[in-house]
């Protein structure tokens, strides 16, 4: 069954707004977490990167990655590759799914995906990316959006400016600016001004991306770059709340941060989700990525942490759980 499509005022409705987006993120923004993440606040979701050579091969875990449920909804599909006719293949799979729009990966710094040409490899030919992402445009209907970084390094590789209105030229109908250089990975502070000197070229939609992790940072970067929206990666493993505290802060509410109590029944929430789509052997390990921001600020936290990291066992992590939120409990 395909998910019923975005109706075309919707995209620019939805930039309107200046949303507070979940990033596409390998092992992480699965549909298990992004069902949290829209729960706490989020307004849009990303998919987990799809691979399109793998895809076009037949690679059931990247075409379970296509798989939007109804209450999936908005959500985009992320795609990457270095070939032009397979990332218009993969495009026009992907929009069967029914996604809000199709993302273009144009910025992951991994060097071994970078090195063949795909993700941010794209920054060493901008006349190519644009005209790969006009083909991907050509071959959809629904919009096609783009998330690249700033450039591959030095500041006179750092095309971000020129390329914007290029692709803006070619049809593409928001773009995502992540305010680092390939070459630095995670590493150094994300420069914002860049993503506020590419909105200035453009009238389509500018993201910012990058060192984003509390809902005063999200008010900061709007406010400092102008741009449409903000996304978050990292801020949202380690407190997908921030989503929730985004909300609070533009009513002209105080955020109030999870309670122990919340932060333990999410664990539990979210570890039984994995168990339920992964099965115990594969979801309980899987889960131990979010253990840091689950249990920040609980008593008794980083010791359940450091020997959760060590247990593969679901009822022992139950266990585990239930004892700490008992003495949460008793403690308040």
């Amino acid at each position: 069954m395909h998910l019923p499509r975005m109706p075309s005022n919707a995209f620019s409705a939805l930039f309107a707004a200046q949303p507070v987006m979940l990033a596409p993120m390998e092992d992480v923004s699965d549909a298990i977490f992004r069902r949290i993440c829209r729960k706490l606040g989020a307004d849009v979701c990303f998919t987990e990167f799809v691979n399109v050579d793998s895809l076009l091969l037949g690679c059931q875990r990247n075409k379970r990655k296509l798989v939007l449920a109804e209450d999936d909804r908005p959500t985009a599909i992320q795609i990457y590759g270095a070939d032009p006719a397979r990332l218009v293949e993969a495009a026009r799979i992907a929009e069967e799914a029914g996604p809000a729009f199709i993302d273009i990966n144009c910025g992951c710094w991994v060097p071994r995906i970078a090195r063949r040409g795909a993700g941010s490899g794209w920054l060493r030919d901008p006349e190519a990316m644009v005209a790969m992402a006009a083909q991907v445009v050509r071959a959809v209907s629904l919009p096609v959006t783009v998330k690249t970084r700033i450039g591959l390094g030095p500041e006179d590789q750092m095309p971000i400016v020129e390329l914007a209105p290029r692709l803006e030229d070619v049809g593409v109908r928001a773009l995502t600016v992540h305010c680092r250089t390939a070459k630095m990975g995670y590493t150094g502070t994300a420069d914002w001004r860049w993503a506020a000197l590419a909105q200035a070229q453009v009238r389509m939609p500018v993201v910012v991306n990058g060192d984003i992790r509390t809902a005063a940072d999200v008010q900061r970067a709007l406010a400092e770059t102008g741009c449409a929206g903000t996304m978050l990666g990292r801020g949202a493993i380690d407190h997908p709340w921030v989503f929730r505290e985004v909300r609070e802060l533009r009513a002209g509410r105080t955020p109030v941060p999870p309670t122990p109590a919340e932060r333990l029944g999410l664990l539990r929430e979210h570890l039984l989700a994995n168990v339920a789509s992964r099965s115990p052997g594969w979801g309980v390990p899987y889960t131990r990525r979010y253990l840091a921001g689950y249990l920040r600020e609980v008593e008794g936290g980083p010791e359940l942490r450091m020997y959760l990291n060590t247990s593969g066992q679901l009822d022992d992590w139950l266990e585990r759980i239930s004892a700490l939120e008992a003495r949460v409990a008793a403690w308040r």
